[in-house]
């Protein structure tokens, strides 16, 4: 198996309805070509496709569910006129973005029944997430059955963090019959980054203390002591730490039942206020995109500096605390689609 993973490697990730993918040239690490699968399971589908060094293109096609999502993507890489390879053949492995591998995977791992009955046991962390990346794997093994398939885990890098740091001060047998505990999430882009940043310091990163802030419409930050993770901000769900696009961040756990009465809200109400109508949308009432809330707040629209103040100020804080529990800071690393393009400026 070593020699053909040195061919090409095809990444899948799974939403609820799309499918993200990337085929990579492991010989120079070359991305031949992308591509989204939207809409899967809904009126008027399409596939954007990218094929390296050209435009990209829009093919709208009836996707039912991820296996013909999954079908019009090789029929894109395999056409003559587009494709970038003769035939499926040519991809020697494939690769899962699983969000929550709980405490069972350190890193990624080739996918076996044992695994796939592990991310099933996972469903009840991450009920949102796991279940479309479930799919996508089964999907590509009715149609690759005899290629080897690899998950990589949102959380194995975040298993490094020590039991003081990841534990809440709950009574200990939750932790020990529901598993409730810290897990952190976006570990992949986390060491991804790390790596960079120590070679672009060209130093060891089992010397370094780094700091990595990966600022997107989900937004967590890490502390990386010596190459591990050793806190970061997300929890038992991606919705505690920072202040992020519709998510509220963590807040006074009593607000939750508070609002539960005064609204008159059901769990599942709670959660969706939660996560999707809270965060910089929640506080601006204009959008979750920085982009909108900048060109808001250059308006004179006190609430959209607001959110911005809010997220800045959050961002900062966890910088501070990390610098402390790294002792000590070598880099501070942004990436994400804030973290790399924007540098929203807070009110003095």
């Amino acid at each position: 198996m070593g020699v053909r993973l040195m061919k090409k490697v095809l990444v899948i990730n799974s939403g609820s309805s799309s499918l993200k993918f990337q085929l990579i040239d492991m010989a120079n690490e070359k991305v031949l070509a992308k591509g989204l699968c939207d809409r899967i399971g809904i009126e008027k589908s399409f596939l954007k496709y990218t094929k390296y060094g050209q435009d990209q293109i829009v093919i709208y096609r009836d996707m039912a569910d991820h296996k013909d999502a999954l079908q019009e993507a090789i029929h894109a890489l395999v056409d003559e006129k587009i494709g970038v390879i003769s035939d499926m053949t040519q991809i020697s492995a494939v690769g899962h973005r699983v969000v929550h591998g709980g405490e069972k995977f350190h890193d990624a791992v080739v996918i076996d029944d044992e695994v796939m009955n592990a991310i099933v046991e996972c469903i009840n962390l991450a009920p949102l997430h796991n279940p479309p990346n479930i799919i996508g794997i089964k999907a590509c093994k009715e149609i690759m059955p005899n290629t080897p398939m690899v998950a990589v885990f949102d959380t194995a890098f975040h298993q490094t963090i020590p039991q003081y740091a990841y534990l809440y001060a709950l009574p200990y047998d939750i932790y020990e019959k529901y598993g409730v505990r810290k897990y952190g999430f976006h570990g992949t882009s986390h060491k991804y980054v790390a790596q960079r940043a120590a070679h672009m310091l060209n130093k060891p990163i089992d010397e370094l203390k780094l700091i990595s802030c990966h600022l997107g419409n989900g937004a967590s930050i890490c502390a990386i002591k010596n190459g591990k993770s050793i806190d970061t901000s997300m929890g038992f769900t991606p919705l505690a730490g920072l202040a992020m696009g519709t998510r509220s961040g963590t807040i006074d756990p009593a607000v939750i039942s508070f609002l539960m009465d005064k609204e008159d809200m059901t769990i599942e109400e709670i959660n969706e206020y939660l996560n999707k109508k809270s965060g910089v949308l929640g506080i601006s009432g204009v959008s979750s995109d920085f982009r909108d809330l900048e060109a808001a707040a250059n308006e004179g629209n006190k609430r959209a500096q607001l959110a911005i103040d809010i997220f800045c100020y959050r961002v900062k804080k966890y910088i501070g605390e990390y610098s402390a529990v790294t002792e000590g800071i070598d880099a501070v690393i942004f990436t994400a689609g804030i973290g790399e393009n924007n540098s929203p400026k807070p009110r003095a």
